[in-house]
Order: C-alpha cells, then sequence, then structure tokens
C-alpha cells in the first residue's frame, strides 16, 4: 500500500487554510487542518474535507463536451479547440469584437493558472463586453480604493490581530472567513480582541454568527448604512476636529468632507436607519476612544443602493480617526507576489472607470469591466452591438446575478456559447461545449489576491496532490490555446506568434510566478544576500509555507497615484451624496409593512457547487426564508410552512423560518440555491434543490457609481403559499 502525506492550502473560500492530505494507492484518506502552517495555525473548516468530494465527484466532467441535437456528446480537444475559434471568429468578422461577450466567476481569483493567463484570452477578444463577479460583490472596495489610494487593490485590511475595537457593518467573518480581509480562524480571533479588552461591535439587519458572539450588536434597514455611517463621522467631526495625526501631511480633501457630515446628525438619520441616535454616539465615542481602532464593511454594505458611498464612508472614518496605517487599524499588505507594486508585467492594472459604457442602459466601465446585471439585456436588445456569442470561466451567473430568470432565457438566445467549466449546471446547460478542467487537486496553487488581502504576510506553494490525467487540461492550458488559436485566425500564422506561444506554454504558471516572487519586495532582487532571496523553490522547500510578518504602516511610499497623497473626496462620490439625500428626504418615514429582501451565507456554503457535496448540504434545510415573529403574525405565517415571496422580477416559495434574529420588516434568503432547473447534471443539488434568491432580486436595482448590483434591501411580498 503506498502513502504520502501532502501539505496545501485549501483554495474554497478566502482564509487560505493549510491542511494535510493523507493519500494511499490514488485515494484521500483523511484531511485534516495543518497544525505547522504559520497563517492558519491548523485550522480549518468543513469546507475544507471537500476538496476530496469535489476531486472524486462522479458529476465532474472530465472530457470536452458538445451539445446536439440528441444530446451531450464527447469530442476531443482538437476538435473542441478548432470549432469554437472558427465560430467565434466568424461571429467578431461579421458582428464586430463586441459581438462576443465573456463572464468570469470568482473561481477563477483561486486559480493561479486562471490568473496567470485568462487576461489573454480576454485580449484576444478584444471586446468590451467583459462582465464577472466582480459587479455583485466587491466593486465598490475597488473602486474607493482605486480613487483614493490609487490602485483598485489597495484595499486597507482590518489589522485583527492587533485591533482594540473592531466596528462590523454588512459582515459575517465567522460564515465568509473573513471575506476581502482574509483570515483563517477568525472565531479565535475575535475572541482575543475580547481577551486584551477590546470590543466587537456589529451592525446588521440580521443577528449573524459574528454578532452573536459579539459584544453589541446593532439592528439596521437595509440601504442605510452609508447614512449611519455619515452620522458616525459627524459625531467623531464634531467642532471640525480629527485626529489624522501623520496622516494630515499627505491627505487632500478634508475641507470638502467637512461640511458633508454636518447635513446627517443621528437624529436625522434615526427615523431611516432605525438606530437610536444615542447608540450611534456612544459607537461613535468608543471608537475614537479606542487605542487602535478599525471599521469594516463587506458584501451587505456593497450590494446595495449606495454601495460604493459606504465603502469611501468607512475609509473615511478610519482615515480621521488616524486608525489607518497604524498598528491594530487598518493597513496595506506587503505581499510575496506583489501585484500593486511590483514590476508592471506580473501586476494588475491600477483601475478605471467611465472609460466606456453599456450600450442599453449606459452603464460605466470598472477596470475593463461592465456591470454584470446589463449582461441579459446586453443579450436580448436587438441592434448593432449586441452580444451573439459568450464565454464562461468558471462561473455560475444564472444562480449568483440578479434577474437570475431573465439571464436564464437570454443565454438560451445566444447564437453560440462556450463554457470552461467542470459541471453542467444551470448556466452551462446552455453552452454549445463545455472545456472541463482538471480537479482543484490536479494543479499548483498559489494565492494570487488572497495574500494581497490577508492579515499577515504569508507565502505559500501548493504543488499538485494528484497527476492530471492524460485528456486533462489545466485552466491556464485552455485560456493559452483559445487565445493562440484566436490570434492566428485573426492575424494569419506567423513565426514570432508561435514562439510567444510556445514559450508561454514551456513557461506555465510556476515559471511566472517564481519570477514574480524573485522580483518582489522578498525576493533575490532586493535581498542583499541575493541566493537567500524568496523564490518558488524556497516555498517547495517550506511545505507549510513561510511567514513574513505581521501587516506594517506603509504611507505615503504605498500608494500609487501619482501625487502620493490620499485623497479624502473624490469628485464622483462626492457628487453621489445629493442622490443619497434625495433618497431619503427629512419628511419621509420609510413606508409601513414593507419588506425588505436580504442575501446570507453559511459557513458551508461559498459558490453554487458547494451545493454537490453531500457532507456540505447534510442537516436540516438551510434554504429557507427567516422573518421576525411580527412579521410572520401579521401576514400569517407558521414556522416550518411554505411561503411564496414576490418581487418585480419573479417569485419562488420556500419554508419559513421565524426568528427574531432578523429585525423587523426584513426578511433573509441564502443565495446560491436554485438546482431546478431542468438539464443540469448534479446530483445532489437538484436533491436540495432550493430556490434561488436571484430569481427575486432586480437588475435594475444598482450602485448608481459603479454599477454593482444592488442585492441588498429588495422590496418584496410575501404571503403563505
Amino acid at each position: 500500500m503506498s502513502a504520502s502525506v501532502h501539505f496545501r492550502t485549501c483554495n474554497l473560500c478566502e482564509a487560505m487554510c493549510g491542511v494535510r492530505i493523507e493519500v494511499a494507492d490514488g485515494r484521500i484518506t483523511s484531511i485534516k487542518g495543518d497544525t505547522e502552517d504559520p497563517f492558519s495555525r491548523g485550522h480549518i473548516c468543513p469546507k475544507a474535507v471537500a476538496l476530496r468530494d469535489l476531486h472524486e465527484d462522479p458529476d465532474r466532467l472530465r472530457h470536452p463536451m458538445k451539445r446536439t441535437a440528441s444530446g451531450w456528446e464527447r469530442v476531443s480537444w482538437e476538435d473542441a479547440f478548432r470549432d469554437i475559434t472558427q465560430r467565434l471568429h466568424a461571429i467578431q468578422k461579421e458582428h464586430g469584437p463586441n459581438a462576443v461577450g465573456a463572464y468570469l466567476g470568482n473561481p477563477n481569483v483561486h486559480n493561479l493558472g486562471a490568473m496567470m493567463f485568462g487576461p489573454g484570452l480576454l485580449r484576444a477578444l478584444r471586446s468590451r463586453n467583459r462582465f464577472s463577479a466582480t459587479s455583485v460583490d466587491q466593486l465598490p472596495h475597488q473602486l474607493a480604493a482605486h480613487l483614493m489610494f490609487g490602485h483598485q487593490l489597495l484595499v486597507p485590511i482590518p489589522d485583527i490581530d492587533r485591533t482594540r475595537y473592531m466596528l462590523v457593518l454588512g459582515a459575517n467573518p465567522l460564515a465568509s472567513n473573513g471575506s476581502l480581509m482574509t483570515t483563517p480562524d477568525v472565531r479565535a480571533r475575535l475572541r482575543a480582541i475580547q481577551e486584551r479588552g477590546g470590543k466587537v461591535v456589529v451592525i446588521d439587519p440580521r443577528r449573524t454568527e459574528t454578532a452573536v458572539i459579539a459584544d453589541q450588536h446593532v439592528f439596521v434597514r437595509p440601504g442605510t448604512d452609508a447614512l449611519a455611517l455619515f452620522s458616525l463621522l459627524h459625531v467623531v467631526l464634531e467642532g471640525n476636529a480629527h485626529r489624522m495625526g501623520r496622516l494630515a501631511e499627505f491627505v487632500d480633501g478634508l475641507d470638502t468632507v467637512l461640511p458633508l457630515v454636518r447635513d446627517f446628525p443621528p437624529e436625522r438619520t434615526a427615523p431611516h436607519t432605525g438606530i437610536a441616535p444615542e447608540v450611534l454616539r456612544g459607537i461613535a465615542r468608543d471608537f475614537l476612544a479606542a487605542d487602535g481602532a478599525v471599521c469594516y464593511g463587506r458584501v451587505g454594505v456593497s450590494t446595495q443602493p449606495f454601495g460604493s458611498l459606504c465603502q469611501w464612508l468607512i475609509n473615511v472614518l478610519n482615515i480621521v480617526t488616524g486608525n489607518l496605517d497604524r498598528e491594530g487599524g487598518a493597513l496595506f499588505t506587503l505581499p510575496a507576489f506583489d501585484l500593486i507594486g511590483g514590476p508592471r508585467a506580473f501586476g494588475v492594472s491600477p483601475g478605471s472607470h467611465g472609460r466606456w459604457k453599456s450600450r442599453v442602459r449606459g452603464l460605466p466601465e470598472s477596470s475593463g469591466e461592465l456591470p454584470v446585471a446589463a449582461l441579459a439585456e446586453e443579450i436580448l436588445t436587438p441592434g448593432e452591438g449586441r452580444i451573439r456569442a459568450l464565454i464562461t470561466l468558471a462561473g455560475n451567473p444564472v444562480l449568483s446575478t440578479p434577474n437570475g430568470t431573465q439571464l436564464d432565457t437570454a443565454l438560451g438566445q445566444l447564437d453560440f456559447m462556450v463554457s470552461v467549466d467542470p459541471y453542467l449546471n444551470e448556466t452551462t446547460r446552455h453552452a454549445h461545449y463545455i472545456l472541463p478542467p482538471a480537479s482543484l487537486l490536479e494543479r499548483g496553487h498559489y494565492d494570487l489576491v488572497f495574500h494581497v488581502l490577508a492579515v499577515r504576510n504569508t507565502a505559500k506553494y501548493s504543488p499538485p496532490v494528484f497527476p492530471a490525467g492524460p485528456d486533462s487540461r489545466q485552466d491556464w492550458e485552455i485560456a493559452l490555446e483559445l487565445q493562440h488559436r484566436l490570434e492566428t485566425l485573426r492575424k494569419g500564422r506567423s513565426v514570432r506568434a508561435l514562439l510567444q506561444y510556445q514559450a508561454l506554454k514551456r513557461m506555465g504558471p510556476e515559471r511566472i510566478l517564481d519570477l514574480g516572487l524573485r522580483m518582489g519586495p522578498y525576493g533575490s532582487r532586493f535581498h542583499p544576500l541575493k541566493k537567500h532571496g524568496l523564490s518558488l523553490a524556497k516555498l517547495r522547500a517550506a511545505p507549510h509555507g513561510i511567514d513574513l510578518g505581521p501587516m506594517k504602516p506603509s504611507l505615503p511610499g504605498r500608494l500609487r497615484n501619482r501625487a502620493k497623497r490620499i485623497q479624502l473626496a473624490p469628485e464622483l462620490l462626492v457628487a453621489d451624496v445629493a442622490r443619497l439625500r434625495a433618497a431619503f428626504p427629512d419628511d419621509v418615514a420609510p413606508r409601513e409593512g414593507e419588506l425588505l429582501l436580504i442575501g446570507r451565507r453559511h459557513l458551508r456554503d461559498n459558490n453554487s457547487w458547494m451545493h454537490n457535496v453531500p457532507g456540505l448540504v447534510k442537516g436540516r434545510p438551510r434554504c429557507t426564508l427567516m422573518v421576525h415573529p411580527d412579521d410572520a403574525s401579521r401576514i400569517g405565517l407558521a414556522d416550518g410552512a411554505n411561503a411564496t415571496i414576490r418581487s418585480r422580477v419573479g417569485e419562488v416559495t420556500v419554508p419559513v423560518a421565524v426568528t427574531a434574529d432578523v429585525m423587523p420588516g426584513v426578511v433573509s434568503l441564502p443565495h446560491g440555491y436554485g438546482h431546478q432547473r431542468p438539464g443540469i447534471r448534479q446530483q445532489v443539488a437538484s436533491a436540495h434543490a432550493g430556490a434561488s434568491i436571484n430569481d427575486l432580486t432586480d437588475d435594475q436595482a444598482l450602485d448608481a457609481v459603479s454599477g454593482n448590483a444592488a442585492f441588498s434591501g429588495t422590496p418584496v411580498q410575501v404571503r403563505p403559499a
């Protein structure tokens, strides 16, 4: 019996937990936390064991598939590549480059090869119709970072291990493992704040798992977080005071912010937010008094009509209290492979906004992408520039983007569609070809993005656990092959293009990773003894990872704008304050009896394909509608009985969970469900179908500044089924 042990980073969510995988006779026999991993320290969540289930899943596709009149048929890679690129080229030749769109799901950022080679495929398409999960998630974070600090990935990270006061808005790190704040074992880290005499405060429309262990939880009406943040700033800056300290030397715009916050005293915003003025004033005073405080907001404050304002105001609060770029506050990372300050060839674009707009609704581009809420209308609306073909890379937008029913209809009307995906799911069932990549455990891994967002600087490379099969292709190989063939069809054959293609194929992600590490801040380029600098070889020799130390103050040097100054009052965001005022006039109170729908996430959930893992869906059904007892009594809903929920775009029926863990007037449904559609091949998910929250969310509801989907606070009507 041959046995081996492999140390790896789990890449099913953002936490980067280290795992210890035991293999015997080609099969995994054990997955446990790696106690020697310097970052996760032995912690794992239930998702880690799903690495085995996903690798062995009988529903996972292992060969290219073509949809025919008689059903799905296996085809060769050569035939698939040739037909796909010829058809895409023909569509673009006849209708222009924008006739082919692309959608990237969030698994791409958990994939070293996709991160490095996906952009090349997008460039080869030459289309402005690019979409991704960014605009149903963190786009307001990235836009605020771009406008304030000069780079879309310069997102301030809470120094959770040293702070003494953590204010959390619209985030549930106990379920997410710390989204945009990569934090393994976040429960222990939050408790450590309390053990050192600090405080954790949560503002959220739901009493989340994080709120349960917090020192204080405050309900807030969905969509009003910007008002609450303005009121906190009103108290903090009363008398035009600020505590920026050394930050004042390189901050522009305080004079613009001061008159804005005067208009939002807590007494004025309370009727809309539902937060008593004395509660907000107490939070502001405690925040100021703490020796190291940080405000952190996540999905709940991004996915609403004022998401960009929220992320801007969170940064402003951390800055004017002197808690940006200080230990115990919010800091910027210095990752080994530096996507922000490293060599341009290895970096991510600093960002952009509004260089072009979508054809139908005129929604703005951000960092080369259009809001995905516009994807369906760009397919369905006739006229020049209509999307006629689509490539999806590791995504399921039918379940993950607003008005999924409309997108489902739109995908069925495409002339051609290809999906790089391991599953036949609600989205890929519309594809003409599905190209399945090798499994998670058949590829090497390094977290390019999440080291940028981690609460501590570390580095770790994970070699493949299993060799890829002879008929398997890695994500990067698929992307590179499509790129090369498309460019050849457009430009003709050339020796130079062929040599570039062959060179990239020889290099693969690992060679590029090695170069980036060597040229990064810990690499031989900067190390006085070059042979001791960080490299891929050094990471291979350290299977548990290397600790590079805590985050450190780095401003103004880390800023990426030319002036090396923080822009406290970007014009785009300041101008949007008028829209906030108009949306919440003083003389108009919230409508009596109105119900607002919010989402939620469970620790065992992440992407929709996790629902095909038996161990992650076992137990009591989680796709239930949380309803406050007062609302349940008024409507006539019984716990466990079915209710029908209706919005402007659709309706679903789900079981009810009556609970005081949501505030009156708010109902909550989890995301990622809705596996009842015909034609999918995910047996476990189909048996736990649930209902898709995105059959209710509205594609017309957006953050007007960024174009991010406004999921949180969808008006709905609920009745007994």
